[in-house]
């Protein structure tokens, strides 16, 4: 389970990590991930889920979402000091399998940490 000192909870603290953190997308879910500038070293990497009615019925939408918290909860550690994420889970999602979830889960946030590129 997600402590609830890891979790999003306010409105702006979804729409800044949205507006301001890297996207990367998936088949099933699009991960957001924002580093928060001048976070101390000791701030934990907090989590929020988009799952909307898009992805199903309450039922599927929060099976989805349990789901996501179980596959998010060990892997907030490898994430930078005081940074956020949004997983923004897609219609595909209410079908696939948690292992399919986390195989897209570690794409997207492989692809977010990742370094931007430089301009040439």
């Amino acid at each position: 389970m997600l402590p609830v000192e890891s979790r999003l909870t306010h409105r702006d603290e979804f729409a800044t990590t949205i507006r301001r953190g890297r996207r990367a997308g998936r088949q099933r879910l699009v991960v957001h991930l924002h580093r928060v500038d001048g976070a101390d070293g000791q701030a934990r990497p907090r989590a929020g889920f988009v799952v909307s009615k898009a992805v199903g019925g309450s039922v599927v939408r929060h099976r989805v979402a349990r789901r996501l918290r179980h596959l998010v909860a060990p892997r907030l550690d490898a994430l930078p000091p005081g940074s956020r994420l949004v997983v923004r889970a897609l219609p595909p999602a209410a079908a696939a399998s948690s292992a399919e979830l986390g195989i897209d889960l570690d794409g997207g946030l492989r692809a977010a940490l990742r370094p931007p590129d430089r301009p040439a």
